[in-house]
């Protein structure tokens, strides 16, 4: 059985090889257009971020799965597959500490304006001082606050598990049923306009897809934040950043964008605002959270080698 790992790179961890007889190939990185040459002969591709479309698989009579490295699958033309009787698996549940952690980085840095600070103390504020500390900026406690989720997966409720242990209240809107008392469902209405932070762990969608808009932006509270450690097409770009250039709300704090990577002209890629901060789609990825991908991946592939698909979406 001929495996092929499309983005090797892309996966910084132990890869231990499946427990079966099998030829692995795997590459560096792969531009879309050689995908199907790459496949050639092959039964299962692996693939991060390397699109798999109609085109391709079509041109692929061999292949029986793809193993994609991640939880998103849009880069996988899922109807396709099922038409050719591809398995597609994805991974679940890998950055459950990860994630969380990194959403509330970014909600602490933005809360307590350390951007806003330390640009202070590099402008030499803090030096010039007539008093032992500075406060030209506010801050602002999470405890007593309203943490607003938009969807309830296992990252979302390792959010609401951080924020409760602030001392939040979690507002919770999904579409499934919620068994957990010590969160409240409510409409997306409330959501929208009653949380503090607002952080969205949804996936993308056309449903989903621009979700938070110009119209959105300007129903939430002034001195809100909009986290979004999810994807990046979850939000009209051009809408936030005229929000946060003219105080529509106070702050945003984003690990993913619309296109990645991301063009030059990205409104939100060169917006040097305190009340903004960029990573670079990192939120996912501690050590620890990589090698148990790494781990689920190679569990995955030997599933469906054993006749039992594991974690199947096509």
């Amino acid at each position: 059985m001929k495996i092929v790992f499309l983005d090797r790179d892309s996966l910084i961890a132990d890869l231990r090889r499946p427990a079966f007889a099998h030829d692995w190939q795997d590459y560096p990185a792969t531009a879309p257009a050689d995908a199907s040459a790459r496949l050639q002969g092959a039964a299962i591709a692996v693939t991060n971020k390397v699109a798999l479309r109609a085109e391709t698989l079509a041109q692929l009579p061999q292949l029986k799965m793809i193993a994609v490295a991640a939880t998103g699958t849009d880069n996988v033309d899922l109807a396709a597959a099922r038409e050719r009787g591809i398995v597609v698996s994805n991974i679940r549940n890998y950055a459950t500490a990860a994630l969380p952690e990194h959403t509330f980085a970014l909600i602490l840095a933005l809360r307590r304006n350390l951007l806003a600070y330390r640009a202070d103390i590099e402008a030499g504020l803090w030096q010039r001082s007539e008093r032992f500390c500075l406060f030209h900026h506010p801050i602002r406690d999470l405890h007593g606050s309203r943490l607003g989720l938009l969807g309830y997966g296992a990252l979302g409720q390792g959010v609401a598990q951080l924020g409760k242990a602030f001392g939040m209240e979690v507002l919770v809107h999904t579409r499934s049923p919620i068994n957990d008392d010590s969160v409240r469902s409510v409409g997306w209405d409330e959501l929208l306009e009653t949380s503090d932070v607002l952080s969205l762990h949804a996936p993308l969608t056309e449903q989903t897809r621009n979700i938070i808009g110009a119209a959105e932006l300007a129903r939430m509270k002034r001195d809100a934040l909009l986290i979004n450690t999810a994807r990046g097409g979850l939000v009209d770009e051009t809408a936030l950043a005229q929000a946060l250039r003219s105080g529509v709300i106070a702050g945003a704090g984003f690990d993913v964008l619309s296109k990645e990577p991301p063009l030059p002209d990205n409104p939100l890629l060169n917006l040097r605002l305190p009340n903004f901060l960029l990573t670079p789609h990192s939120a996912w990825a501690s050590g620890q959270a990589m090698q148990a991908l790494a781990d689920q991946l190679i569990a995955n592939i030997e599933a469906y080698a054993a006749g039992r698909p594991a974690h199947v979406v096509a």
